[in-house]
């Protein structure tokens, strides 16, 4: 299995980086892909990316609810970033109208200016898509071409949403704690694909699966995720490990 997306360098895990690592280890997680924040995260992904080479990989992008007065400053921190080095793709980004509608229009310009770095760069793009689909799929359908590739993490939409997503072609579902949670109607939207357009993350520390929901979340969980999408499909755990990983490795170039 592969987390494709974990916050897995957050202070939450400052006490036990390494025991945590190691039980993703034993759980079957090969890999724990990493998206950034805003300029304030970016130091402790890198060392947590040293602390675990090959097995924690970084991403670079400026997280919505970052976006504030500042975000001219902020995004040219992305693009310095990914002048000095590779990151395997441009997230996490996107459009969050949850907490708070002040930076709207700031958040639209940011996520479309990062789109379009994903493109220029040829790296796929980590779309933080909450209570925003009209405003996300206004952006995604301006720019779509052949070059834009991607993941909508943490997929909580309708079957409408979905197949707007499914309609691009080239974008997958990112699937994590909440496909487990009793008072979702998640697994019965997610029917309308197959296991080819899903990747398993978790979110970490957030949006903990059950059976420890309500508790820290991190990355060897995902294979509750993994089991819940096996059984939607009537496939083996084996079966669902195996073609998300698959996904994984062929949009993240793995």
């Amino acid at each position: 299995m592969i987390d494709t997306h974990s916050h897995i360098y957050l202070d939450d895990f400052e006490s036990d980086r390494p025991e945590v690592i190691e039980r993703a280890k034993n759980a079957g997680v090969t890999k724990v892909l990493m998206p950034n924040i805003d300029a304030g995260s970016i130091d402790a992904m890198l060392k947590t990316e040293k602390e675990a080479p090959g097995y924690c990989l970084p991403m670079m992008g400026l997280h919505p609810t970052s976006v504030k007065e500042d975000f001219e400053t902020e995004l040219e921190q992305v693009i310095k970033r990914f002048g000095e080095r590779n990151f395997i793709a441009v997230g996490e980004v996107g459009i969050d109208l949850y907490w708070d509608k002040t930076f709207k229009e700031q958040q639209i310009t940011v996520f479309e200016e990062q789109v379009k770095l994903a493109k220029e760069l040829s790296v796929p793009v980590v779309i933080h898509s909450r209570d925003s689909f009209p405003e996300v799929f206004s952006v995604i359908d301006r720019l779509w071409d052949e070059n834009l590739k991607g993941v909508f993490h943490s997929f909580t939409g309708n079957e409408n949403e979905l197949r707007h997503v499914l309609d691009y072609g080239s974008f997958y579902i990112g699937l994590n704690g909440v496909l487990t949670f009793k008072n979702t109607n998640l697994r019965e939207v997610i029917k309308i694909t197959s296991p080819e357009k899903i990747l398993l993350e978790t979110d970490a520390p957030y949006l903990t699966p059950v059976p420890f929901r309500g508790k820290r979340n991190e990355p060897s969980y995902v294979k509750y995720v993994c089991e819940t999408v096996a059984r939607v499909y009537g496939i083996s755990v084996k079966e669902a490990d195996e073609i998300t990983t698959g996904n994984a490795d062929e949009l993240f170039s793995l």
